[in-house]
C-alpha cells in the first residue's frame, strides 16, 4: 500500500476517534445536568397541610368528608395552617366545628374561619360588637318566603296614626339574616325558599333598641328583601328618633306658664 493513503487512513481513523471522544464528553455533560436538576426538584421539602375537600357555605359543620390533608410546599406554609406536623389528629378533632367563613374546595382551613361548636352556633356566626335579635314573620311579611340565610333585607315598620290612618316607616335597612327559624345556612341548590316563623337579624346594639321599640308600636313589621348588588352599602343606620329622647335616654316634660317643653332628663329644671 501507498505511503500517502496509509496517511489518510491514519488521519480519518484519529478524527473519527476525536470526533467519538468529542460525543461522549458532550453527552456526559448533559446526563449530570439533567440529573443534577431532577435532584433539585425532588429535594424540594413540602408537609401535609389540612384542606376543604368542598365547597363549605356558612353555618355547615365540618366532617372526615369536608377535610383532607393536601401537600403544601414548607415555605408556603403561613401563621393560621393546620398541618399535620404539628396537629396529626386534627380531622378528628374538628369534626363538628361550625365554619364561619365560606370556604372553597382546595382552601387551607385556616382558623380564623371555624369556630368551636359547643352549643354555641349563633354566637359563633355574630361578628364582634353585633348583637342577634329574632322577630316573627310570615309569607306575607318575609317576601313570601322567599327571605333566605345571609340576604340583606330592610325593615318596614306599619303603625296607626291619627284618624285611622297607618305610616309607614323603614326602621332599619340592609341588615343582615343570620337564621330562617333554626336554618343558619342557606338550601343546597342555594334557590329554595324558606318558609318560616322567625327571623333572626345581625344588628348594632342601638339597632336593637330601635327594633325593639318598633316591634311594641307596629302594628305590623315586614322585612323587605334587597339585593344582593346592596350586600356593601351601609348597614348600621336606625331610625334612632324612635327612642326616647333621640338617644335612648329617658325624657321629662317641663311646664313653664302653661306650656309643655319637652326635653332630656340631663337638662336641669329651673
Amino acid at each position: 500500500m501507498k505511503p500517502a493513503r496509509i496517511i489518510i487512513l491514519a488521519v480519518a481513523i484519529v478524527a473519527a476517534g476525536m470526533a467519538g471522544l468529542l460525543a461522549m464528553r458532550l453527552s456526559g455533560s448533559r446526563s449530570v445536568v439533567m440529573e443534577q436538576a431532577e435532584s433539585v426538584v425532588k429535594k424540594e421539602p413540602t408537609v401535609n397541610v389540612l384542606v376543604s375537600a368542598a365547597n363549605l357555605p356558612v353555618g355547615s359543620r365540618l366532617d372526615e368528608k369536608s377535610m383532607r390533608w393536601m401537600a403544601w410546599p414548607e415555605g408556603s406554609v403561613i401563621e393560621g395552617f393546620i398541618t399535620e406536623n404539628a396537629r396529626p389528629q386534627a380531622m378528628t378533632e374538628l369534626t363538628g366545628v361550625v365554619v364561619r367563613l365560606p370556604m372553597f374546595e382546595g382552601e387551607p382551613v385556616r382558623r380564623e374561619k371555624i369556630a368551636d361548636s359547643l352549643g354555641r352556633v349563633m354566637s359563633s356566626l355574630l361578628p364582634s360588637g353585633k348583637r342577634a335579635v329574632a322577630s316573627e314573620i310570615s309569607v306575607a311579611t318575609g317576601a313570601g318566603g322567599f327571605i333566605l340565610p345571609n340576604d340583606r333585607v330592610d325593615v318596614i315598620m306599619v303603625r296607626r296614626g291619627s284618624e285611622d290612618s297607618y305610616l309607614t316607616e323603614t326602621v332599619l335597612s340592609n341588615v343582615r339574616v343570620l337564621a330562617i327559624d333554626q336554618q343558619i345556612e342557606e338550601t343546597p341548590d342555594g334557590g329554595k325558599s324558606v318558609v318560616g316563623t322567625t327571623a333572626t337579624l345581625e344588628l348594632t346594639p342601638d339597632q336593637a333598641k330601635v327594633f325593639t321599640v318598633a316591634q311594641q308600636m307596629a302594628e305590623r313589621l315586614s322585612l323587605a328583601l334587597r339585593s344582593v348588588a346592596d350586600a356593601q352599602e351601609e348597614d348600621t343606620s336606625a331610625a334612632d328618633y324612635l327612642l326616647s329622647g333621640g338617644s335612648g335616654r329617658p325624657s321629662i316634660q317641663v311646664i313653664k306658664s302653661g306650656e309643655v317643653v319637652k326635653s332630656t332628663a340631663d337638662v336641669k329644671s329651673e
